[in-house]
């Protein structure tokens, strides 16, 4: 199984009330940043079968502009098990749900999907990985274990975006 990992994208500030987090929605950087993803994602024919938020606003609305951009005609899933104080055990047994899919994504926030993605290449015990707001990894999933293919980070994909665009542009000749 391919596994993408998705961090929601930038939100602002987090709120001291809980309730009121939930409900934080991406700043306008965020925006940018899960459509420059998006973009990426589908530069590179990245084809998901199902995608799977974690039910907070901020990540709900990086995996709709993701999935828009990669023109995923399915409904996203939501799951608790990509809220950030999710355990380990219930990302597994969410995995476990998806297991007939070939590619799935999964879009939540820190700390806990940082810990899923390095408890996942290193087989439980944790590699270092700094996983930005915006970033996404692609990992090939063998058993319990996988490995790390690439992550691209939300400022290396409006580069590329930037970069893509010039060399599209055509050229002009001077006399």
């Amino acid at each position: 199984m391919i596994i993408y990992f998705l961090r929601h994208a930038s939100a602002g500030k987090n709120m001291l009330n809980p309730k009121k987090d939930e409900r934080r929605p991406l700043d306008e950087e965020g925006l940018l940043q899960a459509r420059y993803v998006g973009r990426l994602l589908a530069n590179l024919d990245v084809s998901v079968d199902q995608i799977v938020s974690s039910p907070l606003t901020r990540a709900r609305q990086t995996a709709s502009l993701v999935a828009n951009e990669l023109a995923f005609e399915s409904a996203v899933q939501m799951d608790d098990a990509l809220r950030p104080e999710a355990e380990l055990e219930q990302f597994q047994a969410m995995l476990a749900r998806y297991k007939k899919y070939e590619a799935i994504m999964v879009v939540g926030h820190n700390p806990s999907l940082t810990e899923f993605l390095s408890k996942s290449i290193s087989g439980g015990t944790g590699a270092q990985i700094d996983f930005k707001k915006g970033a996404v990894a692609k990992l090939e999933m063998n058993g319990r274990t996988g490995t790390l293919q690439w992550l691209v980070t939300a400022k290396i994909a409006r580069t590329l975006q930037a970069s893509l665009k010039a060399s599209s542009r055509p050229k002009t000749s001077r006399k």
